[in-house]
Order: structure tokens, then sequence, then C-alpha cells
């Protein structure tokens, strides 16, 4: 059989391939993320999570014990060559909440990956941690990657249901995938293309503007519910 008679992806003949994230700055009406510095950021962000450990139940690390211990973890992800870390900042104020790696970086297919999440109390379920996935999604796609990849162990709930939220389509459970601080974790495997983007990118503006919330910070549409019609394919345990 000739291959003009089997199905073949498409051409692409204007693919350039992405630069990576490294140094890339955002910035949002609410947040901003910058390239984590290790040394300034360590002490801060071990404040912000030193009374809650359980932040660490679906990372790679143990509860650091020290500021050093979780200088010591950052460290290691900043000197990843396929990999960008962040940290989350309130618009106007340079502390650190939290931080997120643009990682997996593959620029050669342009696909990459949001992960390393790890969000201090104060700034989980915040309008602010939405705009900086936004954010991230927004350099990514503006940049010339195709695909966004978000994955997370399979028993974290609330990861699963961020990624629904945001427009991320279920792929798929990799079963048995890794084993981490000595237990199995099958893995939940979500992802958006810059195709998926054109809609849910302007369902992301909608929901962030002050339009979308009440004096008090309330939200009048939830982003679920927009980002909904848009899903690929929706994750069954949800």
């Amino acid at each position: 059989m000739t291959s003009d008679l089997r199905p073949l992806g498409a051409l692409l003949p204007d693919f350039v391939p992405p630069p990576h994230p490294r140094g890339a700055t955002m910035a949002g009406r609410l947040c901003r993320l910058r390239p984590l510095r290790v040394n300034d950021d360590a002490g801060p962000l071990f404040a912000q999570f030193s009374e809650s450990p359980w932040v660490f139940d679906y990372l790679g690390e143990d509860p650091p014990l020290s500021p050093d211990g979780l200088a010591h973890i950052l460290a290691t992800w900043a000197a990843r060559s396929d990999c960008e870390i962040f940290a989350i900042c309130h618009a106007k104020d340079s502390a650190p909440l939290g931080y997120a790696c643009l990682m997996s970086v593959n620029t050669s297919v342009g696909d990459i990956e949001i992960g390393n999440v790890n969000l201090s109390p104060a700034l989980q379920r915040t309008a602010a941690a939405t705009e900086a996935f936004s954010l991230m999604l927004e350099w990514a796609f503006a940049a010339g990657y195709r695909r966004v990849v978000w994955k997370c162990n399979a028993l974290n709930m609330p990861s699963r249901r961020a990624a629904q939220r945001l427009g991320f389509s279920y792929e798929g459970l990799f079963r048995k995938h890794l084993i981490v601080k000595g237990r199995n974790r099958d893995t939940a495997w979500f992802a958006m293309t810059d195709d998926d983007w054109q809609n849910i990118g302007p369902v992301h503006s909608e929901w962030l503007s002050p339009a979308n919330f009440t004096r008090t910070g309330e939200q009048f549409q939830p982003l679920g519910l927009m980002t909904a019609s848009f899903l690929f394919a929706r994750d069954p345990e949800l």
C-alpha cells in the first residue's frame, strides 16, 4: 500500500519552535509571575507553607523543615534545563505566595507543561491563583506552543477539578505511572491545545474581568461552567 492511500497527519510547514520560558515575566490585574529567586524567596515561601505541610502531599518532596530545606528543593527545580520556576505574587507586591513551573519543555514540537504547582493557603481558591494559570497559558500559546499539559496524582481531586475548570480536556489515566515517596502514583492527564485556547482564552478574560465580581470579590459566573462547552473530553471521575 502506498503512503498516499494511508491517513497521515497534517503537514506543518510554518511551525517555528517556540522559545524556552527561561526569564519570562507575566503580569495581570491581580497577580504577577517572575522567575523565582531561590536565595530571596525560600524564606518568605517557607513562612507561607510552614503551618500547612499538607501542601506537599502530592508533590515529589516531603515538607521541608526549614527555609534551607525549601531552598534545596527550589534549587533542584531551578537547575533543570527543561523547566522555569516562577514565584507567584500579588500584582503590587514582590513577596511570593506560591510557585509553579513551566516544565517538560519540548520546543521542537511545541509542547510544555504547567506543573510542580505549590500554592499557599493564602493563594488557594482565589481569583489571583486562577489568573496565574491563565497568564501561563496565555504566555505559552502566544509564544507559539501547540499544546500545554496538566497532569497530577489521580488521587488529587482538587487538581483534577482545577484542570477541568480552567478548560483542560481529560486525556486519560496512566496506571502505575510513578513511584513517589515510596507510594504508587496513577497519573491523570489533561491538555489544552492552541486551537482550544482560541475559545478558552476569551472566556478566561471574561471571567477575570472586574465586571464578573461583586464588590466583595464573589464571582457572578463560575469559570467551570463557562469553559465546559469547549472541553474535548471530560474527566469521568468529576
